[in-house]
C-alpha cells in the first residue's frame, strides 16, 4: 500500500507565479492546493511561499493575507515552510531597495541588497555551491544548473548556532559578480533564491527532495 500524498499549500497572497509552482509540485508527487486560507495553510504538510517583484510590496501583500502569522506559527511548531525567490528574501530581517529599507519577517538576520555585478538583473541559468550534507540538493550533480531572475540578494550570512545540540543551518551559495546566498536549509525553514519550478529536471529533483522530508 503506497503512502498518502503529502499536502502542500502554495500560499496565494498576490505575488508569485503560483500556477507554475503548483504544476511543478504536483509533478514532484505532492497533493497541491493554491490558497490563502488561514487554516489550510497552517495545517498542510508543507507550505510554499513564492514571491516576485519588490521586497516591500511582497511584505505588504503577505501581511495583508496574514502570511506573516502563518509562517511564524508553522515554524514555532516545527512545520515545514519553503520560500522561493522574493519568498526567500522576505525571510531575512530587511530589504533595501532604491535606498529605502523595509522590514522582513526576520526569521534570519541579514539584509537583501542590490546585486554587485556588471549585469543586473541576474537572469538565466547558474550553478551553485551546495552546502555539505544538503538534503535539498541530494542526488544532484555539482554542475547542476538552476534558473535565476533577481536584482537583489543576501551577500553575507551571519546566523551562527552556538548550541551543539542544534544543527547548524546549511547555506548554499552562487556567484553573480559577488557570491550570494542561493539556498538555505535551517530546521523546518528552507528557501531558494532561484526558481526550482523553472529549473527543469534539477528543479524537479530539488522539489522532490523537499517533499520527501515532509
Amino acid at each position: 500500500m503506497s503512502a498518502p500524498q503529502k499536502k502542500v499549500v502554495v500560499f496565494d497572497y498576490g505575488f508569485g507565479n503560483v500556477r507554475s509552482a503548483e504544476r511543478a509540485l504536483a509533478r514532484a508527487g505532492a497533493d497541491v492546493e493554491i490558497t490563502r486560507d488561514y487554516d489550510k495553510a497552517l495545517n498542510a504538510d508543507g507550505l510554499l511561499v513564492p514571491g516576485v517583484g519588490a521586497f516591500a510590496s511582497c511584505m505588504k501583500g503577505l501581511r495583508e493575507a496574514r502570511g506573516d502569522w502563518i509562517v511564524d506559527r508553522r515554524l514555532a511548531g516545527g512545520r515545514p515552510v519553503m520560500g522561493i525567490c522574493v519568498g526567500m528574501q522576505i525571510l531575512f530581517a530587511r530589504g533595501i531597495e532604491h535606498g529605502v529599507e523595509s522590514e522582513g519577517l526576520d526569521e534570519w538576520p541579514g539584509s537583501v541588497e542590490p546585486l554587485q555585478a556588471e549585469i543586473v538583473p541576474h537572469m538565466g541559468w547558474n550553478t551553485v555551491d551546495a552546502a555539505a550534507g544538503s538534503q535539498l540538493f541530494a542526488g544532484l550533480d555539482a554542475d547542476a544548473r538552476f534558473y535565476f531572475v533577481h536584482s537583489y540578494a543576501v551577500h553575507d550570512w551571519s546566523l551562527q548556532t552556538h548550541n551543539p545540540a542544534m544543527e547548524a543551518p546549511k547555506v548554499t551559495w552562487s556567484t553573480h559578480g559577488k557570491p550570494f546566498v542561493a539556498a538555505v536549509e535551517n530546521g523546518a525553514l528552507w528557501a531558494t533564491q532561484f526558481h526550482p519550478e523553472k529549473s527543469g529536471d534539477a528543479g524537479a529533483q530539488l522539489l522532490t527532495n523537499w517533499i520527501g522530508t515532509l
